[in-house]
């Protein structure tokens, strides 16, 4: 049997659909603290309301459209094997200092204590919690694989909310939790989750890329993002034009030539007041390619901890201190201050590395590098003919820059180009990262202890809301694609006669009992909000019956953003039906 049209992703009519009775509440105008398009418009469509910063209400519309992506997801986890289950968002500490993230996590973990001076937080993920829940029943590999999720709220209490859905402090979530006896089979269910988010934002309608990205304070061996390409992105992805390498900024690798230029002893040049790389490089008639910025850092955690390093890097090159913290095995890495940079021998705004006491790295791009121009370590001096291989001793190499664009490809040396991104979804291949210190644990094949191997995956299910709007709206307001709009037909009366009235009954009749869920708007309105509205709320199919058209009994019909047209009030549910499809 042919699926009813208002099946489409698992979502069922509303009981209201009289505009009368709707409550929407639409503005004409932007609000003065919504910055991108997808907050603008969700705010001036009657979707949300902001109840503090960070934390929205989901009025009438915007819950239809939150729980049409919910169940795409759920029917799609499923489809995977997965099965779901509902946690607690309140999360007792002592899971997380089990797992040492409690501290770890920093000041987003939203603690507090009960009347009993119990300490807990509110979850803004669920390893913890998982892995004690698994922890207590699992007992045989025959118990494995397994794949546990939940949709559900989480809090993170961002230093910096902004975007309206897209980061928010309170937001719905997606979050998976598989559980494997090897690392082969989680690679096995890591495709598995991987294959299932493409399916899933392919249905959704978005232009997305899943890009290699840092593992951050979720941890594990290696991660994926899902990026809906958006200019309003946060994210910056760097990505091949000839091949499907992309990855995040923080993690994305390129290559490109050793700068080589004339072969030269050193000489110091004086250089008074010039520091910044392009203004030396100028004062010198020089390519802003013949510099080397040494950057000084103060490592944070790992083997490194309070020591300062050094980083070289091309004059027109930024440091990604992700990468670095990944080569140092550290926490975090702050900028040296000048008295640390004077105590390993240099001199602020003309450091070299000649003559640092301290651990230098250089980034990759650099390696065969000759005839550059470096800092002297003397106040208002550089010197030039600089060759890494002939004027340094220990040096540690690493792939430690920002990729640019025009880089080459490291996969097929294609050109890298860089696009913006909104997060949507995560994938992890955790490994023991918590299953061991949760006590994950079961009887293996032979009888021994084993720990179970981990992976998770998130989707952020409220901020593909607000992605989903960025891609698909114009000048008038919200573009829905039809199988996702909260009414697929706007059925907008603006007869006066009582049989144009009548008219308009009975084809919201019609179209009520074809299970196609429309919106009639009954309001007494001029004709122009009516039309406004529809536009803004992104309806995709609009029907209006006047007088005028009836007489001849037509009414007039028309996909949203497109030309109007008449069609007889007898044919309407047949054109309508052949819209949807």
């Amino acid at each position: 049997m042919r699926a009813l049209p208002w099946r489409s992703g698992g979502s069922y009519p509303p009981a209201l659909m009289k505009y009368s009775l709707l409550f929407a509440p639409t503005l004409r105008d932007d609000p003065a603290d919504a910055e991108v398009v997808s907050h603008k418009l969700l705010l001036r469509a009657g979707y949300i309301r902001r109840v503090t910063s960070g934390v929205y209400d989901y009025l009438p519309l915007g819950l239809m459209m939150l729980r049409k992506v919910e169940a795409i997801v759920r029917e799609e986890m499923n489809r995977a094997g997965a099965q779901e289950l509902l946690m607690p968002m309140v999360q007792p500490a002592e899971l997380w200092q089990k797992s040492g993230r409690w501290e770890k996590y920093g000041r987003e973990l939203l603690r507090f204590a009960d009347r009993h001076d119990h300490e807990s937080c509110l979850g803004p993920t669920h390893e913890e919690v998982i892995c004690d829940l698994v922890s207590r029943e699992l007992r045989s590999y025959r118990q494995l694989p397994l794949n546990l999720y939940q949709i559900q709220g989480k809090f993170r209490d961002e230093v910096r909310p902004r975007f309206g859905l897209m980061r928010g402090r309170e937001f719905v979530m997606k979050d998976a939790y598989s559980f494997h006896e090897t690392e082969e089979d989680l690679r096995r269910e890591y495709r598995n989750m991987y294959d299932t988010y493409c399916r899933i934002f392919s249905r959704l309608g978005l232009k997305f890329r899943a890009v290699e990205a840092d593992t951050g304070s979720i941890g594990g061996k290696s991660s994926h993002e899902f990026h809906v390409l958006a200019d309003s992105g946060e994210d910056l992805i760097a990505h091949c034009q000839s091949c499907d390498y992309a990855a995040n900024v923080e993690m994305a690798e390129s290559r490109r030539s050793s700068p080589v230029f004339a072969d030269a002893p050193l000489y110091e040049v004086a250089t008074p007041g010039i520091t910044a790389a392009d203004a030396v490089a100028a004062a010198l008639g020089l390519p802003v390619a013949a510099l080397v910025k040494t950057m000084l850092y103060r490592v944070v955690g790992g083997t490194h901890d309070g020591e300062i390093v050094a980083v070289c890097m091309r004059g027109g090159d930024q440091v990604q201190e992700v990468k670095l913290q990944r080569q140092l095995g550290a926490t975090g890495v702050a900028l040296a201050s000048e008295a640390e940079i004077s105590a390993v021998g240099g001199i602020v705004g003309y450091v070299g590395p000649q003559g640092l006491r301290c651990l230098i790295l250089a980034d990759l791009s650099l390696r065969g590098a000759v005839g550059m121009v470096v800092g002297a370590n003397r106040a208002g001096h550089h010197t030039t003919g600089f060759s890494f291989t002939r004027d340094l001793g220990a040096i540690e190499w690493a792939d430690l820059r920002t990729a640019s664009p025009g880089d080459h490809c490291p996969r097929c040396n294609g050109t890298i180009d860089l696009s913006r991104g909104i997060e949507v979804g995560h994938a992890f291949a955790l490994g023991r990262a918590y299953s061991e210190p949760m006590g994950v644990a079961y009887q293996g094949r032979d009888g021994k202890r084993e720990v179970a191997v981990m992976g998770c995956y998130g989707i952020g299910v409220s901020r593909l809301v607000a992605a989903i709007v960025e891609q698909c709206n114009d000048a008038n307001g919200i573009a829905w694609p039809t199988h996702l709009a909260p009414f697929t037909v706007a059925l907008i009366g603006i007869g006066k006669s009582e049989a144009a009235q009548a008219a308009v009954a009975d084809l919201y009749a019609q179209l009520n009992a074809a299970g196609i869920a429309t919106l009639f708007d009954d309001r007494n309105e001029r004709p122009g909000v009516k039309f406004r509205d529809a536009e803004l709320m992104g309806l995709p199919i609009h029907l209006v019956v006047g007088d005028r058209a009836l007489e001849r009994g037509m009414i007039e019909i028309k996909q949203r953003g497109g030309e109007a047209s008449e069609v007889e009030l007898t044919d309407a549910l047949a054109v309508v039906r052949a819209l949807i499809g």
